[in-house]
């Protein structure tokens, strides 16, 4: 069993609990870390969840994140990040 399949910048995790708490996010709830689409299409999955059947459950850093079992493997070793810039704020992936 892997304790911690991903990694989650400190800056990432300030934004996720001051999401948590400012949003009144349920404590059931956790960051689910995924892929949407496949082939050429495939993008990142971000979001705010509940477990499900499939799901495994991880304390990373502090932070619940959930991993549908389907996609561990797409996304072993990745860092969710969170950057500011002229764009806009928001999180990022990085494969590293």
């Amino acid at each position: 069993m892997l304790d911690q399949p991903v990694r989650i910048s400190a800056e990432a995790q300030e934004q996720i609990h001051h999401t948590f708490k400012t949003q009144k996010i349920p404590a059931d709830y956790g960051l689910r870390v995924g892929i949407r689409g496949g082939g050429c299409g495939t993008s990142w999955l971000l979001g705010f969840d509940t477990p499900g059947p499939s799901d495994e459950v991880y304390n990373v850093e502090g932070v619940r994140v959930i991993i549908d079992k389907k996609h561990l493997l797409y996304v072993l070793g990745i860092e969710v990040g969170f950057e500011m810039s002229e764009e806009g704020r928001g999180f990022t992936v990085d494969k590293g």
